[in-house]
């Protein structure tokens, strides 16, 4: 009987390091290995398997077939392959499908394979734990490659964030998480610092393919300069903090933009909805007949309730309230840090609501 718990898988760095491990034990021993231990950050061991072992002499080459568990990861089931020669210290590169890093701000430096730091100090401890077992005082040449790792790269984020001709090896704990918050969060954090690392003075955060989409016909000259923070408002903005931005400014739909006028900065619906009582809330303090009020409880969306906040012709004052809500808890959320507004719209109601600080963001990112 299933328990409903789902299962972990190990990252790409896992992979690449275990492979790296079996291969350099196998140039050492001339044996041929079927499956390797690796030891992970965390200080936990896991026995994988190795497949398509080939040597040529000089070198060892070896795959880890990766594993992400109950996690929907487009690297699932990929070889990760490690190519193991002598040398005099360790050094680690990449091969085939494995991305450059084109853009300031990311774990590599420009024109670096984009192999993280965790995985590459996995990598060398486990060459150099292959080394100790085997009694052998010597370095190694490592080249990590994933043959499909080009073509995959482009179904991912990797171009957009400055990773071009291949898949990055990542991983911060060797785990792969299913439905893992804390990789998506790791995510929004890289391109928060990797935009301040371009010289941007103002985060320009937007939560989906609405946001995005508005910039591009509206204001093209942001458009590509946003990060996308998916329902992390909360956290985006205290990365913006934390990364010491000039200012913030969020653009949204209305639809999940309005829950911030009840301080709601986690938007998924899951997580909370208050879209209704919010417009509500505002209803009251605009002095809305309370009747058409309580018609708004039943709508499904913002841009529903607004159609019949237009037909009361109470549109226009419960959006102002609105605005000066959303705008009052912003302010509270970042403390006097730093200037921080909203842009919201609806394309159905043509409307544009911009908070206090908004106008002079814009013109600054503009500028």
């Amino acid at each position: 009987m299933s328990t409903g718990k789902l299962r972990s898988g190990y990252t790409t760095g896992t992979c690449a390091a275990a492979a790296a491990g079996a291969a350099a034990r196998m140039l050492l021993t001339g044996e041929t290995l079927r499956e390797t231990e690796i030891l992970l950050p965390a200080g936990k061991r896991l026995l994988l398997p190795v497949t398509d072992v080939t040597r040529d002499g000089a070198s060892v080459s070896c795959a880890v077939v990766k594993d992400s568990g109950d996690d929907p990861d487009i690297t699932n089931g990929i070889a990760v392959y490690a190519k193991v020669s002598r040398g005099e210290s360790v050094t680690i590169t990449g091969g085939e499908g494995i991305g450059r890093v084109t853009k300031p701000g990311l774990d590599q430096p420009v024109g670096a394979y984009a192999i993280n730091s965790v995985p590459r100090q996995m990598i060398a401890q486990a060459v150099q734990s292959a080394a100790e077992d085997c009694g052998a005082d010597c370095g190694f040449c490592v080249e990590i490659s994933i043959p499909s790792g080009e073509e995959l790269a482009k179904k991912t984020y990797n171009p957009h964030m400055g990773i071009e001709g291949g898949l990055s090896v990542i991983g911060t704990s060797g785990i792969v998480k299913p439905m893992s918050t804390e990789a998506l969060l790791d995510t929004i954090r890289l391109e928060i610092n990797m935009r301040k690392a371009a010289g941007e003075h103002i985060l320009l955060l937007t939560l989906g393919n609405y946001g995005e989409q508005f910039l591009v016909r509206n204001h093209a000259a942001l458009a590509g300069r946003e990060v996308r923070c998916s329902n992390f408002l909360g956290d985006a903005v205290t990365m913006g903090i934390e990364a010491e931005f000039e200012g913030i400014l969020i653009v949204g739909h209305i639809g999940k933009l309005v829950k911030l006028g009840s301080g709601i900065f986690q938007t998924h619906s899951a997580t909370a909805d208050g879209r209704m009582e919010t417009l509500i809330a505002c209803g009251v303090l605009a002095g809305a007949d309370p009747a058409v009020l309580r018609e708004l409880v039943g709508c499904v969306t913002v841009d529903a309730a607004l159609d019949i906040l237009q037909a009361a012709e109470y549109m226009e004052p419960v959006l102002d309230a609105l605005t000066e809500r959303i705008g009052y808890y912003l302010k509270r959320r970042v403390k006097g840090a730093l200037p921080i507004g909203a842009a919201v719209f609806s394309y159905q109601h043509d409307i544009w609501l911009e908070t206090e600080e908004t106008p002079e963001l814009l013109r600054k990112l503009e500028g």
